[in-house]
């Protein structure tokens, strides 16, 4: 049996695949997975902000509409829920992927990176975790974080 921790960082590096996949575009490298009950890919996104002139082009809004798309008219299309996904991402969410995240009833979430300036997954916010909304997402943080935070580091340095 695989261990939680290794098929984290398996589905991290599917992740990260976008991430990278991102820097055609020149955008921020970030990805996420969204994946079904079983592991296996939904749907996928990346940061496309400046390839769309989208400023909520974050690659967890992208991946979270795919996956809604992907399953609206199946067998299992509950709508616009998430209920039975995890959403895998490289950088902790922000304020608005968080808020999103909470809204798809998405039940875990498993990140990479911290993000010590715009984090909501228990950072700057814990939007995730927090009772007074109507649920609770549980994180798992840190996975693969150096790879992640390499890629970011890399970036801005770039640019710099």
């Amino acid at each position: 049996m695989i261990s939680r921790s290794a098929t984290h960082a398996q589905w991290m590096g599917l992740a990260l695949d976008e991430a990278r996949a991102a820097l055609s575009t020149a955008d921020v490298p970030i990805g996420a997975v969204v994946l079904r009950p079983d592991g296996t890919v939904l749907a996928t996104g990346r940061n496309r902000r400046e390839a769309d002139g989208d400023p909520t082009a974050h690659a967890e809004v992208e991946a979270l509409r795919a996956a809604a798309a992907t399953l609206r008219g199946t067998a299992n299309d509950d709508g616009w829920r998430l209920s039975d996904c995890t959403l895998v991402v490289t950088l902790e969410p922000c304020a608005m992927c968080a808020g999103a995240i909470v809204l798809a009833r998405i039940p875990r979430v498993v990140f990479g990176a911290w993000d010590d300036k715009a984090g909501a997954a228990g950072s700057v916010f814990d939007v995730l975790r927090e009772p007074r909304l109507n649920h609770c997402v549980e994180v798992d943080a840190g996975v693969r974080e150096a790879e992640c935070s390499e890629l970011l580091r890399d970036f801005f340095a770039e640019r710099r």
